[in-house]
């Protein structure tokens, strides 16, 4: 069976799915979960500080890939000491992931044997499921694939169907990141809409577009999401301050009826894997609270509280 290297989370928990844990030999210093994956030596770091604000981590990003390049490095020799068969990546993003280009050029430096490099590219909710068939195709193993996309296609469909029959469907703004603001974009309208709501920034199968904050005023959600990329519930708790102190803010019809939700951003809903389910609950439990109870609350999101 393949030595496997996964530079990106969410392939990370793919190929975990697919019953591979035991194959992975590698994975990147994101890759987290399942828990027992952290015992594997991390073969890519971030270019960059990723401490402080999420205005300051912003103006590093911008900086570095300005000029072109990944915020990401990968260890060629640890790559190489490893020998891996199989390496998968991303080409969706270059903030996410170490991109295709780094592997590949890590590869033909490094490594004297034939590796089979599998780039993911998830846009849509669609193209996740595709990631699943594509990892499982290079580990041979396609019915595979194919099961566990029915299994999570199956979860979904049952709790879009009890959303669909809900009378109401509250206005919802998902924000991906607070300074400067970002909507969520890609697989996340969609979820949105599945979830029972209406979605108000972003666009299906669109990266995650820039926001006005007078936008957000001006459309007064009836819920807010914010879940910014890589940060989890305490850090995004400690970022709040920049939204709450803005003048408008106890205005907001969502401020005032206690529907701001601060969810985990970094294990859920930005990671293109089989956890997209578990974020779709977590969105359902938020919007349609008497109807959906899948225990997430106080795990996977908390209702903001000052």
């Amino acid at each position: 069976m393949p030595r496997i290297v996964s530079l990106i989370a969410s392939a990370t928990e793919i190929i975990c799915a697919l019953g591979f844990e035991e194959h992975l030999v590698g994975r990147s210093h994101e890759c987290d979960y399942p828990e027992s994956v952290r015992r594997l030596p991390a073969c890519t770091e971030p270019k960059f500080p990723v401490e402080g604000w999420s205005y300051e981590i912003d103006e590093r990003v911008k900086a570095i890939v300005q000029e072109g390049l990944s915020v990401y490095r990968v260890h060629g020799e640890r790559l190489r000491a490893l020998r891996p068969e199989v390496i998968v990546t991303q080409s969706q993003c270059a903030v996410c992931a170490v991109s295709v280009n780094e592997v590949e050029e890590a590869v033909r430096e490094w490594l004297d044997y034939p590796v089979r490099v599998v780039s993911l590219e998830p846009n849509a909710l669609a193209d996740v499921w595709e990631s699943i068939r594509q990892v499982a195709q290079a580990l041979g193993v396609p019915e595979r694939g194919e099961e566990l996309v029915a299994i999570l296609r199956h979860r979904m469909a049952a709790v879009a169907e009890t959303a669909r029959a809900r009378a109401s469907k509250p206005t919802v703004a998902y924000i991906e990141w607070i300074e400067p603001l970002m909507a969520g974009g890609n697989w996340m309208p969609e979820l949105i809409e599945m979830a029972g709501g209406v979605n108000l920034f972003g666009e299906a199968g669109r990266h995650a577009p820039w926001l006005n904050w007078e936008d957000v005023v001006a459309k007064d959600p009836e819920v807010i999401v914010i879940a910014p990329c890589g940060f989890d519930i305490a850090r995004t708790r400690r970022e709040m301050p920049l939204l709450t102190r803005r003048r408008e803010w106890p205005r907001l019809r969502a401020v005032r009826e206690g529907r701001v939700i601060v969810a985990d951003g970094n294990q859920f809903f930005n990671r293109p894997g089989p956890r997209l389910v578990e974020s779709l609950e977590i969105l359902a439990e938020v919007l349609h609270p008497t109807v959906f109870r899948f225990g997430h609350e106080g795990s996977g999101w908390e209702r903001w509280a000052e």
